[in-house]
């Protein structure tokens, strides 16, 4: 039964009324919520459970987005890969919180997250990465909505346009100049760049490659894990070394080896637990690829690039050579043929030219 059964009360007409505060004015005057029923039981049924409700949505007026952060991280938590809850940890307690921390996830509307977006833009973060900062916010309150039962309308926040800033292919007198220094110096750093330029592979996939991932009897390569540097998930600003798998579903994958790589395979060939790059069974990070392959880049006296160009290469290379977008796409490991075709394939204008004009030629 409810504490307090004088809340509940008959009227003329012979339904039965039910009311609790559900706020107060500023003068202190409480205000009430009515709940009606047929019967005494039934309108105390409605009056438990519209209390119940309220009581939901009062908490949820009072939270702030701090103390919904905190559950919301203990909710993705087994959701999610470690580098992806680091990213996530990382936007917020830089950029989100120190913001909207104190504020009560009832209080954010479309002025102060477009005022938060205008100070990131002024401080010259990029489009994408306001965009990106934007998504993990929203995912946070629709989950403080859905558990705590209230509705926030953000329908004019004026998201930023982010233009996509498309990499560059190395030239081609620049790749067999880089190719031929590499083979007449091939060393395991020189082995990585080849794997990357004529097969594809990220950076992190490459550090994360053993050798037991290479069947040279089949000339098939298997890409397994990866390796990235992320940030603890103690606040702090130290990183560390994470070997997981790769990006995405789609990005474990099996890619054929080119036969002139089988011959430089054969010679490097390790145990099956060494890493690739070492030759042992310590891994080469990332940003120790990146140094090498900068250094590569000096003594092979080439144009300066990041190491993601080698892969941007690889694919319009493949394009340009006919190369099917369906298998190119598996080849990367991405989950779409739009996002191959969108984001590395850029014929240049020789090519089109070429490819405009090969259709007179079937006339």
């Amino acid at each position: 039964m409810l504490q307090n059964r004088e809340t509940i009360t008959q009227r003329k007409d012979g339904r039965f009324m039910g009311r609790f505060i559900i706020d107060h004015e500023a003068n202190g005057k409480p205000v009430y919520q009515y709940v009606y029923g047929k019967t005494y039981d039934e309108a105390e049924q409605k009056l438990r459970i519209a209390r119940d409700i309220e009581s939901q949505y009062l908490s949820g007026r009072h939270i702030t987005v701090q103390s919904v952060y905190k559950e919301w991280l203990n909710a993705i938590v087994n959701r999610v890969k470690e580098s992806t809850y680091a990213n996530y940890t990382m936007k917020f307690e830089k950029h989100i919180l120190p913001v909207f921390g104190d504020m009560l996830c009832t209080g954010v509307n479309s002025a102060k997250i477009n005022a938060f977006i205008k100070d990131k833009m002024d401080s010259g973060l990029s489009a994408g990465y306001v965009r990106d900062l934007l998504s993990v916010f929203k995912a946070l309150l629709t989950y403080a909505q859905e558990e705590y039962g209230f509705k926030l309308s953000l329908k004019n926040v004026s998201i930023p346009k982010a233009e996509k800033k498309k990499p560059h292919k190395m030239d081609d007198e620049q790749q067999k100049k880089l190719v031929g220094f590499i083979k007449s110096h091939i060393d395991l750093t020189g082995l990585g760049v080849l794997l990357s330029l004529f097969m594809g592979l990220r950076i992190g996939e490459l550090c994360g490659l053993k050798w037991g991932d290479i069947d040279l009897t089949h000339k098939i390569l298997r890409v397994n894990r990866t390796v990235q540097r992320i940030c603890k998930q103690n606040g702090s600003r130290k990183t560390m070394l994470v070997i997981t798998e790769p990006k995405s579903s789609n990005s474990k994958r099996s890619i054929a080896i080119p036969d002139f790589l089988i011959p430089y395979l054969l010679r490097f060939k390790g145990n099956d637990d060494d890493y690739v790059l070492s030759g042992s069974e310590k891994l080469i990070e990332p940003r120790t690829m990146q140094y090498r392959y900068k250094k590569l880049l000096e003594a092979a006296a080439v144009e300066s690039g990041n190491y993601h160009q080698l892969r941007h290469s690889f694919a319009t290379n493949c394009i340009e050579n006919g190369y099917d977008a369906k298998t190119l796409s598996i080849v990367l490991g991405h989950s779409t043929i739009s996002l191959t075709l969108e984001r590395y394939v850029h014929p240049n204008r020789q090519y089109e030219r070429r490819m405009m004009n090969s259709l007179a030629v079937r006339m």
